[in-house]
């Protein structure tokens, strides 16, 4: 299990000076693939090969990278012989991120069918 990170207080993240929680988050789920990666994630483990498939093969300079983020963030974990899986934390994210999903597909809709 991933040890827990503390965000400093007022440490400053892209985008703000003020390092509240929310921001630092932002910062780091707006990272080119990170949202990706998770999402990914969200049925079973991945090793890291079909995990860059799985994000259209993105480059894996980026996508370890991300991992190595997401493992310090407490949200990803690499488990023994199955590859990259979601922490307790990254699973309550993605059930976070779930009715912005089902917006998305509602907004998608509406749009398609206004033009």
């Amino acid at each position: 299990m991933a040890k827990p990170v503390a965000i400093p207080k007022k440490q400053a993240v892209r985008g703000s000076r003020s390092g509240r929680p929310i921001m630092a988050l932002l910062d780091l789920l707006g990272r080119r693939w990170t949202l990706r990666i998770v999402w990914e994630l969200r049925d079973a483990p991945l090793t890291s090969r079909a995990l860059r498939t799985a994000c259209d093969d993105a480059s894996p300079t980026i996508v370890q990278a991300r991992l190595t983020e997401l493992r310090e963030a407490g949200l990803v974990e690499l488990e023994q012989g199955d590859g990259y899986r979601l922490t307790a934390l990254g699973r309550e994210l993605e059930q976070t991120l779930l009715p912005l999903h089902r917006f998305a597909e509602r907004w998608s809709k509406h749009i398609n069918s206004s033009t």
